[in-house]
């Protein structure tokens, strides 16, 4: 890994209201390059929460789709700062994984002024409710991306695929009209939706059917097209909208079923995220995806054989290594 400089930050008069990132792996440093070539002023508001004891400027290198390289200097907020920087957070983006974000969003909670809007951005569902006791009152937003980035080291990531980002409103009052048009207007490919709950279960079906199968099997999305995979990705997908429907949401199983197939097609070269969580053997998102369909089957007394067989054979995978 190569050594990055960092500077200290100076003093400064009072502070405009910032955008906070909290998680700087791949998406949450895509987000931030994409946010911050805006203009200037949007660069200025944008910030990390960082896990150091000082605060620091450091420079975060980007690789764009086109191959173009840029490097942009980012402010990392040190643990001695956070009451006085996150004081002036307007919008909370948390991009860390699905199981990271209760603790990291209680972690930083208690320093964020009463009206900061918090937005989630990751795989899966589940933390959305895990969270909602603990924000005392603030605004929530959830949202979804299917835009792919690698970090290539700490503070380097490359953007490897587009893909839409879908946004909206969850409890609370709605995001403002400022904040709003300026997270569309740099994130490529994003849309605002009054109803973003359908949307995110649509996601978790393709990702309910893709991402355990590609991990289970140790091959790349396009192997699932085999018909050897067509009764699990069926059964799988078909149980998600009974719970979805249980739940209040109208899904249609055809739609779902054209959608992961054509997903399949369109990254059939590619490697689902939790394939490669279990190849580097690092903790899945397994829970957020098909074990939140069985928690949501469960309250509802729904039985998903399918969806539990999955989720147990990636645990035992999970169970080999973390052991």
């Amino acid at each position: 890994m190569s050594s990055i400089s960092s500077t200290p930050l100076a003093p400064k008069q009072i502070a405009a209201k910032q955008i906070t990132i909290l998680g700087a792996g791949a998406i949450g440093q895509l987000i931030y390059h994409q946010l911050a070539k805006a203009n200037r002023q949007t660069a200025e508001r944008l910030n990390f929460i960082g896990k150091e004891a000082h605060s620091a400027i450091i420079p975060l290198k980007f690789t764009a789709l086109d191959g173009q390289l840029s490097t942009r200097h980012a402010k990392f907020i040190g643990l001695e700062d956070y009451a006085e920087e996150l004081a002036n957070t307007e919008l909370l983006l948390v991009c860390v994984k699905a199981y990271q974000v209760r603790a990291a969003l209680s972690a930083v909670l208690p320093y964020l002024p009463a009206d900061a809007h918090v937005l989630l951005l990751h795989n899966g569902l589940g933390p959305h409710l895990d969270v909602q006791p603990e924000l005392a009152g603030r605004s929530l937003s959830l949202g979804t991306t299917s835009q792919g980035a690698f970090r290539i080291d700490r503070y380097q990531v490359k953007q490897t695929g587009a893909g839409l980002t879908q946004l909206g409103p969850f409890i609370g009052a709605e995001l403002s009209e400022e904040l709003k048009t300026l997270l569309l207007s740099n994130i490529d490919q994003s849309t605002w939706h009054a109803d973003i709950l359908p949307l995110l279960w649509q996601k978790l079906a393709i990702n309910a059917a893709i991402n355990p199968l590609t991990a289970i099997h140790n091959c790349p999305n396009g192997e699932l097209a085999n018909l050897e995979y067509r009764d699990t990705i069926h059964k799988a997908v078909r149980e998600l909208v009974e719970v979805a429907t249980a739940d209040g949401l109208k899904l249609e199983l055809a739609l779902l079923i054209e959608r992961v197939y054509q997903v399949i097609g369109l990254t059939a070269q590619n490697f689902s995220s939790m394939h490669q969580d279990v190849y580097h053997q690092r903790q899945t998102e397994i829970d957020a995806i098909n074990g939140f369909v069985l928690e949501r089957a469960k309250a509802h007394k729904i039985v998903t054989p399918y969806n539990q067989d999955l989720v147990e054979q990636i645990k035992s995978l999970e169970a080999k290594y973390r052991s």
